[in-house]
């Protein structure tokens, strides 16, 4: 018999988020079951307040973490990543907004979904508002997940970091990554199917599979003491295209990015990856972050004061780079030293 969405158990499930939202934060003025969500900001802080917006999903590492019952890790996953999206503007993050779609709800699931995501808000200083929890037998296949989200930060327009004032002679610091992040996932999973022993060789005194599970680093706590100081000239998430396909998003069209590709420092999972895989050096640059899962950029005599507040901070952080004149490249040279 087809499945038919059961509308009262839906609906018991979703009345027991509340547990996990409500009352969490006083700048939620409304509870879970209402149509939106309200949130109070707070406007007198700012002088000119701007809005960021951001929607992320945490792609196909996802399928990898739902099949070893990693359900409170992707959440951390998509969470982080959407932050650190929305902070490499400056911003403070504020609201989130989470989507669940799925093939059959499942109460317990549903429920660590969300206990998973409002966690992660509540690590990073924002709120999980709510969102939309949505069965489509149709289109989904039951057990099959499928997560998104949206946030809202704010930055006062005088402190936007967009990029914009990068100038010839200034630094890229390489900020260290907790691991893959979101990306490279159709390929890990591939190497996996190929050969399942995979999953417990031995990774730094660990296995492969909680290496490469390991949740997405969020960079807010390390970063938020710098905003303050106006130091930092641009900051790039490091995702999927890697470092040529995303620091060159923040960079004047008058000035190229020359990163030594020898300064890298990338974990053992990625040497691992590469023979595993037998993947080129140019695509392990483009697919992976290869420990680099942040690209700050500053002047040059404010480099010793940045390295030392991310050592405070216990963020590894190291220079990988220059800005020099050009026409809005990345350029790389030499080779990445992987570990054996």
């Amino acid at each position: 018999m087809k499945y038919r969405v059961n509308i009262d158990e839906a609906n018991k499930t979703k009345a027991g988020f509340g547990k996990l939202i409500d009352n969490r934060d006083p700048r939620l003025l409304n509870k879970v079951g209402a149509f939106s969500s309200l949130f109070l900001l707070d406007v007198k802080r700012f002088t000119e307040p701007v809005l960021v917006l951001k929607t992320e999903e945490p792609g196909s590492k996802q399928v990898l973490a739902f099949a070893h019952d990693r359900i409170e890790s992707v959440c951390h996953d998509m969470i982080n990543h959407l932050i650190n999206d929305c902070i490499v503007m400056g911003a403070e993050p504020l609201a989130v907004q989470d989507l669940i779609v799925c093939g059959q709800l499942e109460k317990s699931v549903a429920t660590r979904i969300v206990a998973g995501c409002a966690a992660a808000c509540e690590a990073q200083g924002c709120v999980l508002t709510g969102g939309e929890t949505t069965e489509q037998p149709d289109i989904v296949p039951a057990g099959t997940y499928i997560l998104g989200s949206s946030i809202v930060g704010v930055v006062e327009r005088s402190q936007i970091i967009d990029g914009s004032s990068i100038m010839p002679g200034d630094v890229v610091i390489a900020l260290t990554s907790s691991g893959l992040h979101t990306n490279g996932y159709t390929l890990v999973r591939d190497l996996l199917n190929n050969d399942p022993n995979l999953a417990q060789l031995d990774v730094a005194g660990s296995n492969f599979l909680d290496a490469v599970l390991e949740p997405h680093r969020c960079y807010y706590g390390p970063l938020k003491g710098l905003f303050p100081l106006k130091l930092i000239s641009g900051l790039a998430h490091i995702t999927g295209g890697g470092i040529k396909e995303n620091l060159d998003r923040i960079l004047p069209q008058t000035v190229d990015a020359s990163i030594n590709l020898e300064l890298y420092q990338p974990a053992q999972i990625f040497s691992i990856l590469r023979a595993s895989g037998k993947i080129s050096d140019s695509e392990m640059l483009r697919t992976f972050n290869l420990s680099v899962g942040m690209a700050l950029v500053c002047r040059q005599e404010h480099q010793g004061k940045v390295l030392d507040h991310f050592q405070s901070a216990g963020q590894g952080a190291y220079v990988i780079g220059e800005i020099v004149p050009g026409t809005g490249k990345v350029e790389c040279h030499g080779s990445v030293p992987y570990k054996a």
